[in-house]
């Protein structure tokens, strides 16, 4: 039996690598992009033995090589980007090429080759701090980093070639994904990592926004949906929980699920700058949930129980540097 063959770029990293592990669980062959690098690593993919993987390296800011790999794919899941807010701070040429252009390259490509089905990975970050909630995907578009310029660029890149060549793009919008693997300059990572190590005074950024925490297994099976209900081409659709929490009580919640009674302390390196703090994220789910059969299954607590076992690992924690934060 053939097996339908797929492509996931970003495949290398936190959500790709589960993304890739879900796919090959659902029986599709998958081809992965790994971002090419002199060591030969796979990232995240290291260690996942599956027959019908394939991993290919390379970057999608080349567009020759983006026109090769999706060929003989019938759809194809665009994860690969700059996602470090701060970073983006810093480096913001870096995340027009990768965000914009590599989107440019993998929808030409699509284009070119037929794909039945190019699912582009968006972000809540473009929602900006909530005018209202929960946030649907008529909500306005606010770009208060660099980071989510650009991804409200590769978002509008997308849906002008379902526009003028009638590209079948699906946008997958998810909200705030955590789970085991993410880099730990995301939040819930840096208090689980820092407490794992030892360390009872936790620095934070601040801790008063809101938000829509999606278990990675949840977001997963969001991407699933959208690559695979019919008639769905041309939106553009939140995969969120449609709850709201602060920080503080996450982080609360974590030095509970830990045993740990913990003290935090402001990393002035941390905070956004004045402008950019997104202050509130709660997605509403009502168009996804309408138009295919997806669920949030994990809640805020039985996600967090999952990650900080995943974290606490030697083999696991021993990849992280807690003391360092990394933009």
């Amino acid at each position: 039996m053939i097996l339908e063959k797929v492509l996931v770029t970003g495949a290398d990293g936190f959500i790709g690598s589960h993304l890739v592990e879900g796919l090959l669980s659902a029986g599709y062959s998958v081809r992965a992009l790994s971002q090419y690098n002199s060591f030969n690593n796979w990232g995240w993919l290291e260690g996942i033995d599956n027959p019908t993987l394939e991993v290919v390296t390379g970057d999608v800011r080349d567009p020759n090589l983006c026109r090769e790999i999706v060929k003989g794919c019938s759809t194809v899941y665009h994860l690969a980007a700059l996602i470090a807010i701060p970073y983006s701070y810093i480096a913001p040429d870096s995340y027009v090429d990768t965000n914009i252009k590599g989107t440019l390259n993998i929808c030409q490509a699509c284009r070119d080759a037929g794909v039945g089905r190019l699912v582009v990975t968006s972000t809540s970050e473009v929602y900006g701090t909530a005018q209202y909630v929960p946030i649907d995907e008529k909500h306005p578009k606010q770009p208060q980093s660099p980071y989510s310029a650009t991804k409200i660029g590769a978002d509008a890149i997308a849906m002008s070639f379902h526009n003028a060549f009638s590209l079948p793009v699906v946008v997958a919008r998810p909200f705030n994904t955590y789970g085991p693997r993410q880099s730990a300059r995301a939040i819930i990572p840096t208090i689980i990592t820092q407490i794992a190590s030892g360390k009872r005074e936790i620095m934070v950024g601040d801790l008063t926004p809101t938000r829509d925490f999606n278990f990675v297994a949840d977001t997963v099976a969001g991407f699933i949906a959208l690559g695979t209900a019919p008639g769905i081409e041309g939106r553009e659709i939140n995969i969120a929980t449609g709850t709201e929490v602060t920080m503080r009580e996450t982080l609360e919640t974590i030095a509970e699920i830990m045993g740990e009674d913990v003290r935090y302390v402001t990393d002035p390196a941390r905070l956004r700058p004045a402008g950019s703090e997104v202050f509130r994220l709660c997605g509403d789910n009502s168009l996804i949930t309408s138009l295919t059969d997806w669920r949030p299954r994990y809640s805020l607590r039985e996600g967090l129980t999952a990650t900080v076992d995943w974290f606490t690992k030697p083999e696991n924690l021993a990849g992280y540097k807690s003391g360092i934060y990394n933009v």
